[in-house]
């Protein structure tokens, strides 16, 4: 892989971003510019997720066929001129009052304004190393200039402004006090987004042109530098399909926005826009369902025990008192006992291993019958597990008492129970009732200390995996049907401004 060498001009890169700073802005209007901008930020949220799904698209096809489909790239394109409207609107620019449309296309009297040039040719071998490996540096930079998010636990979270946010907050307060936006903040920050656009063209495989480590200030791109033809720009894999930067669609301009030259475009009318959201979420869903059936499919076959048993981890329980208990379990079925509890989890049991290596017992009976028999004895009632994975406490309810009358195994309540040292298993019940598990020593002494699983055989796992996959494959057909359909089944239009 050869160096990467940047362009020698800002003239040469096929991305061209221009905004104008309009006079007379709004004292108090960014203020609220947060809520204006809800209608476009939801929109855009659906339309960055159908540019990630036709991004994977083009890059199969440079791939294959060296080329970026042409109307992908006029729909991502869009996607970035709409963004950049929005963006230079609210709280990248604030350089204008002017409501951003609601359009994929080029609106050329706009205060801000984005062309990427169409490159006829991409490298096969460029497009899998571009937008992350070769993009790192860039991307360290723009988590500089856009702010990133860090969080140091579930209850500590923060997030770190970014360098345009900051710099565009200045300006915000300048506006407030003073009705006049800096030149010199407004000229950095086009720079800092300038920048930003640029990568993401890169990242989005749109162009070959490795962004220039350089700050081009200003509204408008810097004028053409007549130093001759520019070096190649992005790094080349063994024998690449080498690319020449097609020359600009746009021209800036001092006197306003550029003109666009005649060339070949698709259009996205609001029914291939329609189709390609819809497929595009259709896409997720299927491809969700798949994921589920396929982890559902290898945990059936890895995650079962020796006796088919799907079991959590081991939770240790311990207490100084004389019984860990459960909260009443209620399952009420008023009339004829249910099969669907069976159905769904099929036969449930619970293993429990006392810890010091002695006797332990396990029960469940009625609770009314639990409540009778540990009358006046200490208990801790187990009514939460905080946390996750292996790191879960117990969190008990202590009532307090002494020693029980009879050693629980003794005692003729229990509905299932099992007692002794080693690995004690009961089944739980799933009919009707008003159940509680217990677990004790089994000679009724106090510091009960156990190791406990819960688990079920899920019989009906098969037919769960065999309706995601189905459903999702189903679901991913149509959707690359919609995709796919709203990509390449179009007629080109000549598009002409004078």
């Amino acid at each position: 892989m050869s160096a990467i060498s940047p362009a020698p001009s800002a003239s040469t890169h096929p991305a061209r971003i221009d905004a104008t700073l309009e006079s007379g802005l709004s004292r108090g209007l960014w203020l609220i510019k947060w809520l204006l901008v809800i209608p476009h930020v939801i929109v855009l949220a659906v339309l960055w997720l159908c540019f990630a799904v036709l991004t994977v698209v083009a890059f199969f096809s440079i791939v294959f066929t060296g080329r970026y489909p042409r109307a992908i790239f006029d729909f991502n394109l869009g996607v970035l001129r709409w963004t950049w409207r929005v963006a230079y609107y609210s709280y990248a620019g604030l350089g204008t009052d002017r409501y951003p449309p609601f359009s994929l296309g080029e609106i050329p009297d706009y205060p801000a304004r984005l062309d990427i040039a169409y490159p006829e040719r991409l490298s096969r071998g460029l497009v899998w190393v571009k937008s992350w490996l070769l993009a790192i540096p860039h991307l360290l930079l723009l988590a500089i200039f856009l702010g990133t998010n860090s969080s140091n636990g579930p209850s500590d979270s923060s997030s770190n402004i970014g360098l345009i946010s900051l710099l565009v907050l200045f300006a915000g307060v300048a506006l407030l006090f003073t009705t006049k936006y800096p030149k010199s903040i407004f000229d950095f920050v086009m720079g800092l987004n300038r920048w930003v656009l640029r990568v993401v063209a890169y990242v989005g495989l749109m162009t070959d042109q490795y962004p220039p480590f350089r700050l081009d200030t200003g509204g408008a791109e810097p004028a053409s530098e007549s130093a001759g033809p520019a070096p190649d720009a992005a790094p080349a894999m063994n024998a690449p399909a080498t690319m020449t930067a097609p020359a600009m669609s746009t021209t800036a301009t001092s006197a306003g926005p550029a003109a666009i030259p005649a060339t070949s475009a698709t259009t996205w009318g609001a029914g291939r826009i329609t189709a390609l959201v819809i497929g595009t979420l259709t896409l997720l869903v299927s491809l969700g369902l798949i994921a589920a059936g396929s982890a559902l499919a290898v945990a059936d076959h890895t995650a079962r025990d020796d006796q088919g048993y799907f079991m959590t981890p081991d939770q240790r329980l311990a207490t100084k008192a004389h019984a860990i208990t459960s909260e009443p379990v209620v399952l009420d079925e008023p009339d004829a006992p249910s099969r669907l509890p069976e159905a769904v989890l099929g036969d449930a049991r619970l293993s429990v291993t006392s810890r010091g290596g002695g006797a332990v017992f396990v029960g469940v009976a009625e609770t009314s019958a639990v409540s009778e028999y540990l009358d006046g004895v200490s208990r801790s009632t187990l009514i939460d597990l905080r946390g996750t994975g292996d790191k879960r406490t117990p969190v008990y309810r202590k009532t307090a008492g002494g020693p029980p009358d009879t050693p629980p195994a003794e005692v003729d309540i229990w509905t299932y129970k099992s007692s002794g040292t080693g690995e004690q298993t009961i089944t739980l019940p799933l009919e009707s009732g008003d159940w509680t598990v217990v677990v004790m020593n089994e000679d009724g002494t106090p510091q009960v200390s156990a190791d406990v699983s819960i688990g079920a055989t899920f019989p009906g796992i098969g037919w769960l995996i065999a309706l995601f996959l189905t459903l999702g494959g189903l679901l991913l057909l149509a959707a690359l049907a919609l995709v796919l359909g709203s990509v390449w089944l179009h007629r080109p239009k000549e598009r002409t401004t004078p």
